[in-house]
């Protein structure tokens, strides 16, 4: 287990007036709404996404297709699942080829008015497309169709181009916390409302 510790940022949207106009996927991709027979699909993206990412080191579930499947599981048997938050990308560009998933998000409701975004992951090879941030951006939506007044997701702060992303989309971080490596155990934070993009 790794003894390292990830400073990880906690960030917020207000959804009222900052929801962005839904994102059209690129030719070849598609939607798949979340549907319960999908929950293993939805794990082997997540891990083919994170396997060998920074959370992977950050959670060692995130690295193991079994962990993955675990966490699938207690997302979508949470009470508050959003469904309308999960979604799966897929990419298929011949009618005769068979599909092949490679995003994923989950999102959850949360007390208070809060949607939480539970893992955005795109698989390597289909990675610099936009397809993440279509992703988050129907998850968005599907906060908004539920009434929530707020998004709120986790990120580690040396994934600058996620920072970066969910800042241009309106994110701000509120809290600055650190996490054991492996365990994801917090192990100390920081409220700020003042702190700007985590990339120190």
């Amino acid at each position: 287990m790794s003894e390292r510790t990830y400073k990880r940022l906690r960030m917020q949207l207000q959804l009222a007036g900052h929801l962005p106009a839904r994102i059209a996927l690129p030719t070849g991709y598609r939607w798949l709404p979340w549907r319960s027979l999908l929950m293993e699909r939805h794990a082997q993206v997540k891990w083919r996404a994170f396997r060998e990412d920074l959370d992977g080191q950050v959670f060692s579930c995130l690295s193991r297709a079994d962990g993955c499947l675990s966490l699938m599981r207690e997302i979508a048997s949470q009470r508050t699942f959003c469904p309308q938050a999960s979604w799966m990308v897929a990419y298929q560009p011949e009618p005769d080829w068979p599909p092949a998933d490679v995003g994923t998000i989950q999102g959850i409701l949360r007390s208070g008015g809060t949607g939480a975004i539970q893992n955005i992951g795109v698989v390597p090879e289909h990675r610099g497309l936009g397809l993440g941030r279509a992703l988050l951006v129907q998850a968005l939506h599907g906060f908004a169709e539920h009434g929530m007044a707020t998004a709120a997701l986790e990120v580690t702060a040396e994934n600058e181009v996620a920072v970066r992303l969910y800042q241009d989309l309106g994110f701000r971080t509120t809290e600055v916390l650190y996490r054991r490596g492996g365990t994801g155990e917090q192990v100390h934070s920081q409220d700020t409302f003042q702190f700007d993009t985590g990339l120190s």
